[in-house]
C-alpha cells in the first residue's frame, strides 16, 4: 500500500512530488504515455522563474524530476488505464496487463492535450514553428508574421496577444465570421496587425531546409481555390482535451471534461482522498508555473489528508 501515487510527470506531478517527498510520504509517481508531459515538447522555456537565460524543456523537466527523486519520489514508466476507490477507502490504480497499485490517496497531474488539425508531420514540427500557446512561445516570433488557427475565445485571444510581437497576424477561421464572443470579436478584428482568412481550411504545413516552418497552405472552403501563406509560425488555438478519460467518471467534470476542484480554493474532488492539479483541472491559465503552484497545492492537501486518516486510526 503507498501513501500517494501521484499520476502524470509534468510540472504538476513533479512539483507534488517534490512536496511529498520532502515530507517523508515516498510517492509513487506514475509518468504515463508522456513522461515530462508538455514541456517536453517545446524547445526554449524563457518565462520560467530562476531561468534568466532560459531552459531548454526536457531539461527543465529532467531536472523537476531529479529533485523530486532527491526527496524520496519514485518514478514508475507506466500509462494508467483506470482508478478506482476501493470499499475500504483506498484507491485501486490499473496500469494494464492485469496490473495494479494500491494507495491511500491519489493526486491525479496528467493535463490537458492541445487539439490539433491531424495533418502530416505535424508532430514534428511541434517547437519548430508549429505551438499551441502563444504566452509560451510569442516572443521568439518578433517583426514577422505568424497564423492563428481557430475562431473562438481562445484564438481571439491569442491573435491579440501576438500583436504584441508579430509583425502580422493571420487568423484562419473555417466559418466567415468568429465563433468568439462579441466583446472578444470585435477586440481582435479591431487590431492593426490582425487580417482574417474566412473560409480558410489548412491543407498542409511547408518548412524549409532546417525543417522549421516558412508557410501555409489553405484552401477556400467556399470556392475551392489555393492559396499560400509565408508565415514564421503556426499557432493552433481549436482547443484542449483533458486527459482524465481513464477516470470513466469517477470524479464530476465540467462539460469540456475538466476536473472539478472543490470546494473551490482547494485541489480536493468530489471523491475523498483524490485530488486534482495542473492542467487537467485548468482551461484558464495553462502555464508551467500555474501548474507547479497547483501542484504544491495538491501535495498539502494530501499531506492533511493523510494526517487526519492517521490520527483517525490512531
Amino acid at each position: 500500500m503507498e501513501n500517494l501515487i501521484i499520476i502524470g510527470t509534468g510540472c504538476a506531478g513533479f512539483s507534488a512530488a517534490t512536496y511529498t517527498g520532502r515530507a517523508n510520504l515516498a510517492p509513487l509517481i506514475l509518468s504515463g504515455s508522456q513522461p515530462g508531459g508538455q514541456l517536453t515538447t517545446t524547445t526554449e522555456v524563457e518565462n520560467y522563474p530562476g531561468f534568466p537565460e532560459g531552459i531548454m524543456g526536457p531539461e527543465l523537466m529532467m531536472q523537476m524530476q531529479q529533485q523530486s527523486e532527491k526527496f524520496g519520489a519514485r518514478v514508475e514508466y507506466a500509462t494508467v488505464e483506470k482508478v478506482e476507490k476501493a470499499d475500504a477507502g483506498h484507491f485501486i490504480v490499473h496500469i494494464g496487463e492485469g496490473n495494479t497499485k494500491e494507495a491511500k490517496t491519489v493526486i491525479i497531474a496528467t493535463g490537458a492535450s492541445p487539439r490539433h488539425l491531424g495533418l502530416p508531420n505535424e508532430k514534428e514540427l511541434i517547437g519548430h514553428g508549429l505551438t499551441s500557446c502563444a504566452t509560451c512561445d510569442g516572443a521568439f516570433y518578433k517583426d514577422v508574421p505568424v497564423a492563428v488557427i481557430g475562431g473562438g475565445d481562445s484564438a481571439a485571444e491569442e491573435a491579440t496577444f501576438l500583436t504584441r510581437f508579430a509583425s502580422k497576424v493571420y487568423l484562419i477561421h473555417r466559418r466567415d465570421e468568429l465563433r468568439a464572443s462579441k466583446i472578444m470579436a470585435d477586440r481582435v478584428l479591431s487590431q492593426e496587425k490582425v487580417e482574417p482568412v474566412w473560409n480558410a481550411e489548412v491543407t498542409e504545413y511547408v518548412t524549409d531546409a532546417e525543417g522549421e516552418v516558412c508557410s501555409i497552405k489553405l484552401k477556400d472552403t467556399v470556392t475551392g481555390e489555393d492559396s499560400e501563406l509565408e508565415v514564421k509560425c503556426i499557432f493552433v488555438a481549436i482547443g484542449h482535451v483533458p486527459n482524465a478519460k481513464f477516470l470513466d467518471g469517477l470524479v464530476d467534470t465540467d462539460d469540456n471534461g475538466y476536473i472539478l476542484q472543490q470546494p473551490l480554493g482547494t485541489t480536493k474532488t468530489n471523491v475523498e482522498g483524490l485530488f486534482a492539479s495542473g492542467d487537467v483541472a485548468d482551461h484558464v491559465y495553462r502555464q508551467a508555473i500555474t501548474a507547479a503552484g497547483d501542484g504544491c497545492r495538491a501535495a498539502l492537501d494530501a499531506e492533511r489528508y493523510l494526517a487526519d486518516l492517521e490520527e483517525t486510526s490512531s
